[in-house]
């Protein structure tokens, strides 16, 4: 346990700092949190590759308990409009993190043979794409009812008929703020993998 505990102290920051800075604006399509959210890719790749596919699982359930102690607390916060983190938000935010996150264990651990940067580029991108599309789809989709109409209104902002990032097709804003999302994770995917390559380097010298 205590080797998995830098990686789980690591997700928990991110898991906290991302709940935090997703409350503040990064321009008009993306939140502070947008660049934050994707180390959780890496943490989990790094204890995947260092320690394995079952001590990377830990680390996940880990930060996914912290997420929804942090949506708990934000469930506690009214504002205006209602609770600052609305159920559907906090339901979203769990299922697309825990889903993404174990896909990213199970694809990384497939690939784990190949090229060292095979690895951690195909299932951070993968797990990427998963993760924005399942949280804005349950979080925002008009077409969920899941949740009834007591969260439509604060979440309603999200459904603004404006052109796709700003000067493409008419969408709905979070069809915009998803791509925005998205190509942040891919970014981030890219550069990670210079970390990510010295941060397991250092961590197997310590652990062989």
């Amino acid at each position: 346990m205590t080797r998995l505990l830098p990686g789980i102290l690591a997700m928990a920051a991110v898991v906290v700092a991302s709940n935090i800075l997703v409350q503040f604006l990064f321009g008009n399509w993306l939140t502070w949190g947008a660049f934050t959210y994707p180390i959780a890719f890496l943490v989990t790749d790094v204890m995947n590759r260092v320690y394995g596919p079952q001590a990377a699982r830990h680390v996940v359930f880990a930060g996914f308990f912290v997420g929804i102690a942090c949506s708990l607390i934000g469930s506690q916060i009214m504002l205006e409009y209602g609770p600052a983190v609305p159920l559907r938000i906090a339901v979203a935010s769990a299922i697309a993190f825990l889903t993404a996150q174990l896909l990213d264990v199970s694809i990384f651990n497939h690939l784990r043979q190949s090229v060292w940067w095979k690895a951690p580029l195909a299932s951070t991108l993968i797990g990427s794409i998963v993760d924005t599309a399942l949280f804005f789809t349950i979080a925002f989709s008009a077409s969920i009812t899941l949740f009834g109409t007591g969260n439509d209104e604060a979440i309603s902002w999200a459904w603004e008929a404006i052109p796709l990032l700003g000067q493409g097709p008419v969408v709905p804003l979070w069809v915009s703020l998803a791509i925005a999302d998205w190509s942040v994770k891919l970014a981030v995917a890219l550069l990670a993998l210079i970390p990510f390559r010295m941060i397991v380097a250092k961590l197997s010298h310590k652990t062989a």
